[in-house]
């Protein structure tokens, strides 16, 4: 597979504000996070179409979107994948061009088919949970490796050693984060968006492009809350442990049990809620 970036884009910007500190008021610089659209595509026997369109913050934009179509099943695999690339369509201005990618898939791939899927389950997975359950069933994912263990102590200590590694959310203090960690506590990546979702995405961008990451022997760190979205997304990327820092919902709880993901919330320093596959952490 071959990832080509484009235009380096920026995270943050800096800008004027009026602050009030200690009594005093006056103006002074601040930075903010970036947020743009990132028009997905994908492009299969000559024939190119639009995914989807999200808002994030650049930075990752190639993981971003190969982590966004192999994890909504719209790409079966990666090895699916010809190329990765930001586009520079003519017809594209040239400030649009950074916020534009394109997933090209291998001839035998019939794009209209995988875009038929991906719509019938974004649809259908508003209906219910179970029909959310068996829809991902359907594309063939089934319970996790049972074999991850991870440390408790460790466990707890994961969202610190992901927020020291933040330096986006340093300078603005307005982005998520999503961190994968080796089991014994190395940090492998960690991703920052104005969207958990997308940065959950970036690590499974990360995990398809290296190609030598073994998702079965990792655990995934979440800035705030765990959704349904974000369960499924460490699913799909075949990661058994997921932490959050805050709660998760009913409905990832109903499909962390259903596909037997180690789900903690609550997870700070020396504290940690297990909702399922508690059998992973050790003590």
């Amino acid at each position: 597979m071959i990832a080509r970036a484009g235009e380096t884009r920026t995270s943050s910007v800096e800008v004027r504000t009026v602050a009030r500190r200690d009594g005093v008021v006056r103006e002074r610089v601040d930075r903010v996070c970036v947020e743009e659209p990132l028009e997905i595509r994908l492009r299969a026997r000559g024939e190119t179409r639009r995914v989807a369109v999200t808002m994030r913050t650049p930075g990752a934009d190639l993981e971003l979107a190969a982590g966004f179509v192999l994890g909504e099943g719209i790409v079966p695999s990666r090895e699916a994948i010809r190329a990765i690339r930001h586009c520079d369509d003519a017809e594209l201005a040239a400030d649009e061009r950074g916020n534009v990618v394109t997933v090209d898939v291998h001839a035998h791939v019939e794009a209209s088919t995988l875009l038929e899927r991906h719509f019938t389950i974004s649809s259908a997975c508003g209906v219910c949970g179970t029909a959310g359950i068996e829809l991902l069933r359907a594309r063939g994912l089934h319970a996790l490796d049972d074999g991850a263990r991870i440390d408790g102590a460790l466990l707890a200590e994961l969202p610190e050693r992901m927020r020291l590694r933040q330096n986006v959310f340093d300078a603005t203090g307005g982005l998520h984060a999503a961190a994968l960690f080796a089991l014994d506590g190395t940090p492998l990546a960690v991703r920052e968006d104005v969207g958990r979702h997308n940065a959950v995405d970036k690590i499974a961008g990360f995990i398809a492009l290296r190609g030598n990451v073994d998702p079965t022997r990792c655990a995934l760190v979440v800035s705030g809350r765990c959704g349904y979205e974000i369960a499924q997304k460490a699913i799909a990327a075949r990661i058994p442990i997921v932490a959050s820092v805050s709660a998760p919902s009913s409905l990832a709880v109903e499909l962390a049990n259903a596909f037997d993901l180690t789900l903690a919330g609550f997870v700070r320093t020396g504290r940690w809620n297990v909702y399922s596959g508690a059998r992973r952490i050790t003590s």
